[in-house]
């Protein structure tokens, strides 16, 4: 990282959550929904270091998109940030393109998944590059079977597509 970089972030150290806050609202151009000084810090020293740096690589922007698709995905850097030694804090990521894979419990595209639920039978279709319940596209079957079920489900266990029921 360079130096100008690492004394901005430094500088954020001494600033207030107001100050904080303006900061958010300056680089991400959008205000912030927290007021948590900490939270607020590691989001603005990302961004300012993604700025610099050139932001995630491919491989692990793929990654977080097969994680998206299963749990819940980490938004917050962790604690540690900033404060390791000079070494660490100087890595660079290196970009490369990496190709994707499909998880390997999901049926063909094409395919439809039914399930029973409350007395009524729910149809999804599986495609390339997501799924289609009711004439609308999403990007995970979590988010489908969130709005059947108006609660937080995994959608793999949701449809029956544990590793253990595809094999079978």
């Amino acid at each position: 990282m360079n130096a100008s970089v690492l004394k901005e972030i430094e500088g954020l150290r001494r600033l207030t959550v107001g100050g904080l806050r303006d900061k958010y609202r300056e680089v991400f151009d959008e205000e912030s929904r927290s007021n948590h000084k900490d939270f607020l810090f590691r989001r603005i020293a990302w961004r300012l270091q993604a700025n610099a740096e050139g932001g995630l690589s491919e491989r692990a922007r793929r990654r977080a998109l097969e994680i998206a698709n299963d749990a819940d995905l980490r938004i917050r850097a962790p604690k540690e940030f900033g404060s390791g030694d000079a070494a660490h804090r100087n890595a660079v990521t290196a970009i490369s393109a990496v190709g994707g894979s499909r998880d390997n419990r999901l049926p063909a595209a094409g395919t439809l998944l039914t399930r029973d639920f409350k007395g009524r039978t729910y149809v999804v279709k599986v495609l390339d590059d997501g799924f289609e319940y009711e004439g609308r596209q999403y990007r995970s079957l979590s988010a489908i079977a969130g709005e059947i079920t108006g609660t937080r489900w995994n959608g793999f266990l949701f449809f029956g597509l544990t590793r253990e029921a595809h094999v079978a």
